[in-house]
């Protein structure tokens, strides 16, 4: 507990800057920023899940229709093995290890960076943009396929030279009656009414920068169910965020980071089977301390400290305290980059035994000539069981392990000009992951109907990720081309297992993703079409699927009121018909315009 009580008190980060050691945004949460990460811009009229599919890597968890929950998984590790991060600060969830990304605030984010080697998705709330004026902001209206409509507000207001205020509004209402398979049978019982609303305070300190953030989201849906077990239940959410931070560079020496969260979680079941409501409680404190040797050399300590709580009448009355503290240092030279770290991980429950873990990690970049890079990492991870692995009346299993991961990868970044207005981009990866003490559901030995949670099994995981980024810019036509290729040999190696040696659920063997764009006088083309194909679940191979999403955007600027742009899109423009999750089939051919006014 010394060691604990020490590291908690200090924090870790060193930031990844090309040739500097000097500290940027850092998120003390992560432990250790390493070089391996991929970034997409995300749209104001689309979803996060949407965005996220464009990295093969990815493996999205969808269970159909804009009411559906909606995960991420990286690389064959599974969802609760995700973390996401809200403008630097965890979304947790104890409870199922699982965030939908449906809560998120889309409509004010402004990008997602994929970590491969923290196995993380960030998003980042977009800062206002003034101009020569002291506000800005945007409405707009989108509507289409099974009576969907989808208003938002963005107003933002420059309050002095230092702080600026963004206050954002949105709803989603829609039907969710889609048809599916090929007898005209609908998808009923998949209704969503929405509402997400927020205020963000940004400020700039000498030598920092703070943010404020007070997030609400609420919703009443449908939860049909699978196709073989349908229902007429429904779910209410309310989640309501308190969260800040703040990074100030006292000198060349030294920089602090601070973050803090206080979170209220409800979910309300109604079902044939009785009702019930989960309240989930969560606190962060988060901080990270940042020492500059020297011009090359820099060492950091940090630590995160969350308690979360999980009540439920008759079911759950469960409470955690997780500390992550970790010690790293960094080395910036001309062409060597370094950064190694050590972790601790430690999670205590109430009335049960804590678990506690080590995790090291190091990440290289070698630059061997310029715009070509070699990169390498290697970290463990650890995940605890979540509060349904051990608690759910007859299901959870106090007993369980934290699952033990191993992740390494070894790739390449090459980024070349060809001439003024064309760029190439390459860059490869082969990862490798090894799983052990997985945890999977497995019939009970004193009850075969009965099945509880094990430490059983291993997964080894492999394969290669692709990309190919083509971009023209001469200052009045822009756009691009990206091929993307992941092949992920996700194999159950669990002794003795009924599936020894098959790919684990719903990690697609192959995947192909090829996006374009194209930007001329204030029109704007998008396609963007994926493949993935070799899914397996638990009771056999699954078909393989590819969708092709088409958009036009056309942008007309009204004296100096603003800038309006209309848009239309169609969603899987073939009609395939298919299903991430078995049973749970996802709508086919859908159309959406709106507008968007910008002032």
């Amino acid at each position: 507990m010394f060691l604990t009580t020490f590291l908690f008190a200090a924090g870790l980060l060193v930031a990844e800057t090309p040739d500097t050691l000097q500290a940027v945004t850092i998120v003390a949460d992560k432990g250790v920023v390493v070089s391996r990460t991929d970034t997409v811009a995300l749209r104001a009229d689309g979803t996060a899940a949407a965005a996220l599919l464009n990295f093969p890597g990815l493996g999205i968890s969808d269970y159909g229709g804009l009411a559906g929950l909606k995960g991420v998984s990286l690389r064959g590790l599974g969802t609760p093995h995700t973390d996401i991060y809200l403008d630097g600060v965890r979304v947790s969830n104890f409870q199922s290890g699982q965030n939908d990304l449906g809560m998120l605030p889309i409509e004010v984010l402004g990008n997602a960076v994929v970590d491969y080697a923290q196995n993380s998705v960030s998003f980042r709330t977009a800062k206002p943009v003034f101009g020569d004026r002291n506000f800005a902001g945007r409405v707009g209206l989108q509507a289409g396929s099974f009576g969907t409509w989808m208003p938002s507000a963005r107003f933002d207001v420059k309050l002095s030279e230092r702080v600026s205020l963004s206050a954002h509004g949105a709803g989603v209402i829609t039907k969710g009656d889609f048809p599916y398979g090929d007898n005209g049978a609908r998808r009923t019982g998949n209704d969503l009414k929405q509402i997400r609303t927020g205020i963000d305070l940004f400020g700039v300190l000498d030598g920092g920068e703070w943010q404020a953030k007070a997030y609400y989201n609420g919703s009443d849906r449908g939860t049909p169910g699978s196709l073989s077990w349908p229902s007429d239940d429904r779910q209410q959410d309310k989640n309501v965020v308190l969260q800040g931070s703040l990074r100030k560079a006292f000198s060349d020496l030294y920089t602090l980071n601070l973050s803090a969260k206080g979170a209220f979680d409800k979910i309300y079941y109604q079902s044939a089977w009785g009702d019930s409501d989960y309240n989930f409680k969560d606190f962060q404190l988060n901080s990270s301390h940042t020492f500059r040797l020297n011009d090359w050399w820099g060492v950091s300590l940090a630590a995160d400290l969350e308690h979360g709580a999980l009540k439920s009448p008759g079911l759950y009355d469960a409470s955690r305290t997780a500390i992550i503290s970790a010690l790293a240092t960094a080395i910036r030279l001309e062409r060597f980059s370094a950064d190694l770290a050590l972790q601790y991980n430690g999670t205590f429950d109430k009335g049960a035994k804590g678990l506690n873990s080590l995790s090291p990690s190091l990440d290289l970049r070698v630059t061997l000539f310029e715009g070509f890079d070699v990169v390498a990492f290697g970290r463990r991870a650890f995940r605890a069981p979540t509060f349904n692995e051990l608690y759910y009346p007859g299901y959870g299993n106090p007993d369980l392990k934290p699952e033990d991961a191993w992740l390494t990868d070894i790739g390449i970044d090459w980024n070349t000009a060809l001439g003024n207005a064309w760029s190439l981009g390459l860059k490869a990866d082969y990862f490798y992951n090894y799983l052990q003490n997985k945890i999977i559901s497995a019939p009970s030995k004193a009850d075969p109907y009965v099945w509880l949670p094990y430490n059983v099994g291993i997964v080894q995981a492999n394969g290669v990720d692709a990309a190919l980024t083509l971009r023209y810019d001469d200052g009045n036509v822009a756009g691009g081309f990206s091929a993307r290729y992941a092949h992920q040999c996700a194999l159950d190696k669990t002794p003795d297992s009924y599936t020894y040696d098959q790919q684990i659920p719903y990690i697609a063997r192959n995947t192909v993703v090829l996006t374009g764009d194209v930007k001329y006088a204030g029109w704007r083309f998008d396609a963007l079409f994926n493949w993935r194909g070799g899914r397996f679940d638990s009771t056999g191979e699954m078909p393989d699927w590819n969708t092709l999403d088409l958009s036009l955007c056309k942008d007309f600027t009204l004296g100096n009121v603003g800038v309006l742009s209309l848009n239309v899109s169609v969603k899987d423009l073939l009609d395939c018909r298919y299903e991430l999750v078995r049973d749970y089939p996802m709508p086919g051919r859908a159309f959406l315009g709106g507008f968007t006014f910008k002032f």
